[in-house]
């Protein structure tokens, strides 16, 4: 399998890798610092560097065996045993980083579970099973107020049976943490927000930056899509 650098370093943006598989789905390594598509969380892109030659990586995406690191169509690609340069399209992370921090917070501040939600570089959303809209004047200001608040944001683990233990930690109804590995990753927005991520995160949420409610949505009788921008965009 893989070695997942960024679940322990989420700002480190490049590594050196063996090449570990080689399909028409794409590329796998031994390890790496891409992202792959899940939780709601787009896959990561960037490129692939071997041999004097460059490859973009237009996507990362799960895999049977590990993170598949998928090429352009007309790329060159390495062989098995090759090693390679992966690097990060860091502008495009560190978006996703940020608002998926931000979306810890909104979390924090909306009292329903999640039905569904998705990270974006422009705009990312998530739906709660609540019955009326909230005030979106009011929830934009408290958002940002966290946000300039500059809490901390950390990382720590803990096992499935103890998770169990904790139900009401897991905030999201369509997509659960993932198991088996023996540890579920924590995040810790300190004092505003913990619950169990696999998706990568900013270390305080100054650094997400002033937001702005956009749309409230009536997806149905208890979803209310909530989005959220950049107030720079």
């Amino acid at each position: 399998m893989t070695e997942e650098l960024f679940r322990e370093d989420s700002y480190q943006k490049s590594c050196t890798a063996i090449v570990t598989k080689v399909t028409e789905a794409g590329i796998e390594l031994d390890q790496t610092v891409f992202y792959p598509s899940g939780g709601g969380q787009p896959g990561d892109s960037g490129t692939l560097t071997f041999s004097g030659s460059q490859a973009a990586i237009i996507d990362s995406q799960k895999g049977e065996s590990g993170i598949v690191h998928v090429l352009a169509e007309d790329a060159p690609r390495p062989s098995v045993g090759d090693e390679v340069t992966v690097e990060l399209d860091w502008d495009r992370r560190h978006k996703h980083m940020r608002m998926h921090t931000c979306m810890h917070l909104l979390c924090s501040l909306v009292e329903g579970d999640v039905n569904g939600g998705q990270v974006g570089a422009a705009k990312s959303r998530l739906d709660f099973n609540i019955p009326v809209n909230p005030d979106k004047e009011a929830l934009g200001t408290a958002l940002n107020a966290l946000i300039e608040a500059d809490h901390l944001v950390t990382q720590s683990w803990i096992t499935d049976e103890e998770l169990d233990a904790q139900p009401d930690l897991v905030r999201t109804m369509s997509v659960q943490p993932p198991r088996g590995s023996g540890r579920i990753r924590m995040i810790n927005v300190i004092g505003i927000d913990l619950q169990p991520c696999g998706g990568t995160h900013v270390k305080s949420t100054a650094e997400i930056g002033r937001v702005r409610i956009g749309k409230i949505e009536n997806k149905g009788k208890q979803n209310r899509r909530i989005n959220i921008v950049f107030a720079d965009t």
